[in-house]
C-alpha cells in the first residue's frame, strides 16, 4: 500500500495549481468568483513538512511580508550562512510591529522561521504570494483592547511577547495553511475560519504544540 508521504510526493505537483483561484483550469473549476467559499478545498494534509530535507533548512532564508493595516511590503534576506542579519532582522520587528500601539518589540527567531518556513514551501510549487501579517507584536493595552472589542485574543497572548502572528495568503484555504504550519511542529496553531471575501487566518506561536479553532 503506498503510504502517505509517498502520496503526497505523487499528488502535489498534479493538485498545487488548484490551490489558488486564477490557476485553475475550467474542468477543475467551472465557475470562479472572489467568494472566499469558491476556493477548491484539497485534503488539509496536503502538505506535509517533515518531507523536508536538510538542504531546505541551511539555505538562504527569504521573507515577502505585506501588512494589510498599514500598507506596507517588506521583502527581505533575513537569514543566510546559519546567521540571522541583523539589519534585516529590525526590519522584520519592525513590519510586525504593533500597528496600533505604534510600538516595536523583539520578534522571536523561531517564528520568523515558521513564516520563512511556510513560503518557501509552497514556492518550491510556484506558489509565490506574500504572506500577510494581520497581527504581529501586539502592547497588552491593544490586547486588552481586542478583548473588550470581542476579537479573539487570549488573555496572556503570545503576541504580547513577540512569539505569535495572524497570517494568511492570498487565495491559500486557511485550513491548508494551518495544516502545513501545523507540520513544522513549531508550536501552537489556531484556526479562525470567517465566511468573508478575505476568509479567516491562521494564528501561530512559538510556545507548546497545540491547535484549536476559534
Amino acid at each position: 500500500m503506498t503510504n502517505r508521504r509517498q502520496f503526497l510526493k505523487g499528488s502535489l505537483l498534479l493538485t498545487a495549481s488548484g490551490l489558488f483561484l486564477g490557476t485553475r483550469s475550467p474542468s477543475v473549476f467551472a465557475q470562479q468568483t472572489d467568494d472566499k467559499a469558491s476556493k477548491l478545498k484539497p485534503p488539509p494534509d496536503l502538505f506535509d513538512a517533515q518531507a523536508l530535507d536538510m538542504d531546505f533548512w541551511l539555505k538562504p532564508r527569504t521573507l515577502d511580508l505585506v501588512r494589510p493595516a498599514s500598507g506596507e511590503h517588506l521583502k527581505v534576506l533575513y537569514w543566510k550562512d546559519g546567521e540571522v542579519i541583523d539589519s534585516a532582522y529590525q526590519q522584520c520587528c519592525d513590519i510586525l510591529r504593533d500597528v496600533n500601539g505604534k510600538k516595536t518589540a523583539p520578534i522571536d527567531p523561531k517564528l520568523l522561521e515558521t513564516l520563512w518556513a511556510t513560503q518557501a514551501f509552497i514556492a518550491q510549487f510556484g506558489m509565490t504570494k506574500p504572506l500577510e501579517i494581520l497581527s504581529g507584536y501586539r502592547t497588552p493595552e491593544s490586547n486588552q483592547r481586542l478583548r473588550e472589542e470581542g476579537i479573539p485574543a487570549a488573555r496572556k497572548s503570545l503576541h504580547m511577547d513577540g512569539k505569535a502572528a495572524d497570517i494568511r495568503i492570498a487565495h491559500l484555504h486557511e485550513e491548508v495553511l494551518g495544516e502545513l504550519v501545523q507540520s513544522f511542529r513549531q508550536g501552537g496553531v489556531g484556526f479562525y475560519f470567517r465566511a468573508s471575501r478575505q476568509g479567516g487566518w491562521i494564528h501561530t506561536d512559538t510556545g507548546l504544540k497545540r491547535s484549536w479553532q476559534g
